[in-house]
């Protein structure tokens, strides 16, 4: 299909806002920018006077809950959800049932994905068999099977020595290793951050202890065997310090934050309300600051939206029984619009955050606008809001601390392959 989305302002995060910029769209690829190229028909002409045209949102943690749990999400719906929301390339964790840490299971996952035509989906692998801790995965196979990395996702591995050894089998292939800073021990069974909200609502606490002590040992570990890491989820002041001193040293580390924890604290729980029982907790509003500092200087590579479906019975329980997360993946554009309006951050700088470095550091071809590439884009209105409640959204997984609150950018429409996946009306 032949698409002329015309009238658009362009923000491209490579190369910078571009006023009133037309694209042309044809066999999946863009064509052209501003002016048609010659013997251009098009098919479908979109009208996005006084929208923006952005590359479309790539996700670095997305749970798509296939295999295993699709009585909380299905593929199906959260890639409706992804397109909604103006994500066009999402990278999902193993942690599904059964975990995926053989071969065939990524197989038959980018089976199913590719039947939808939908977002672009980039599986990472279990570091670990059954995200156990014990035995390393055939990484070399899950890699020729689709896989871009390998994780345990939110299973810390408490054996120092198989951590060291899993790194040393991803420095020898060159694998990049995802890993979330968490001591197994310090962060056993704390449901809320330590500190004087937990302590006065009586819940058990993950220090920041549990964060920087895993920070340092993958750290030495990395200067031991030179492999390349992604830092998933940073959620501390401590922990940005400890990053953007391995960046000064030289390490080949980035790191992402999720979007939860680009707007709340701690006190936002108020009276044990589960929808913020997240993992990792929420902190005090130093660390947010120290996180909306990371980003801004670029100590924080990306900002995810660690989307994780989880069904109503699951929220309905006492806060410290309740299963952790949040659905994200409608909510990634404007949570990140909202930071850069309330940071003073360009448009353009913020949304870089979410497209082009995110595609960098999974090395898609993504999260640009420029002829040639591939025809993934989000066209939105950056000034009209959107009231955050359970019919709005198209995921399965209605519960996220982002209930009842207004916010900014709202998706018009969203194009994969040259593709419109998505359309608002």
């Amino acid at each position: 299909m032949k698409i002329h989305i015309q009238g658009g302002t362009l923000i491209d995060p490579e190369g910078g806002t571009e006023p009133r910029q037309d694209v042309y769209i044809a066999a999946g690829k863009i064509v052209a920018l501003g002016e048609a190229p010659a013997d251009f028909h098009a098919d479908r002409t979109l009208d996005a006077r006084g929208l923006h045209i952005a590359p479309g949102l790539v996700d670095l943690c997305a749970r798509l809950r296939e295999p295993g749990y699709e009585h909380k999400a299905t593929l199906d719906s959260e890639m409706a959800a992804a397109l909604a929301g103006g994500v066009t390339s999402l990278v999902c964790p193993p942690d599904t049932d059964p975990v995926l840490d053989e071969a065939g299971l990524i197989e038959m996952l980018g089976f199913r994905v590719s039947k939808l035509e939908r977002a672009r989906v980039y599986p990472l692998g279990a570091l670990t068999v059954g995200l156990k801790g014990e035995v390393i995965t055939e990484m070399v196979s899950l890699t020729e099977a689709g896989c871009i990395g390998f994780t345990q996702a939110d299973h810390p591995i408490a054996d120092t020595q198989v951590l060291l050894r899993a790194l040393q089998y991803a420095s020898t292939y060159g694998y990049a290793v995802w890993l979330r800073p968490q001591d197994a021990y310090l962060a056993k069974g704390g449901v809320a951050a330590s500190g004087a909200v937990a302590s006065r609502m009586g819940l058990s606490g993950v220090p920041v202890s549990a964060e920087t002590i895993a920070l340092f040992t993958l750290f030495e570990l990395m200067r031991v065997t030179g492999a390349r890491v992604h830092v998933m989820h940073l959620s501390s002041a401590a922990g940005v310090a400890l990053v953007r001193a391995a960046k000064a040293e030289g390490l080949p580390v980035t790191c992402d934050v999720s979007a939860n924890h680009l707007h709340l604290i701690d006190m936002d729980i108020g009276y044990f309300n589960a929808q913020f029982r997240l993992d990792p907790p929420l902190r005090q509003q130093r660390d947010r600051e120290a996180i909306r500092a990371g980003l801004a200087d670029g100590t924080i590579d990306a900002i995810c939206s660690d989307h994780t479906p989880v069904d109503d019975d699951e929220k309905l329980l006492p806060f410290g029984e309740a299963t952790p997360g949040a659905t994200g993946l409608e909510l990634l554009l404007s949570l990140t619009v909202k930071w850069a309006q309330e940071a003073g951050v360009p448009l353009a700088k913020a949304l870089a955050r979410v497209t082009s470095v995110p595609a960098a550091v999974i090395g898609a071809q993504a999260g640009h606008l420029a002829p040639g590439a591939h025809a993934d884009l989000c066209l939105f209105d950056a000034r009209a809001h959107w009231h955050v409640e359970p019919r709005a959204l198209k995921s399965q997984g209605h519960n996220t601390p982002f209930l009842g609150y207004e916010l900014p950018a709202v998706v018009r429409a969203t194009i994969v392959a040259g593709r419109i996946g998505f359309e608002r009306h």
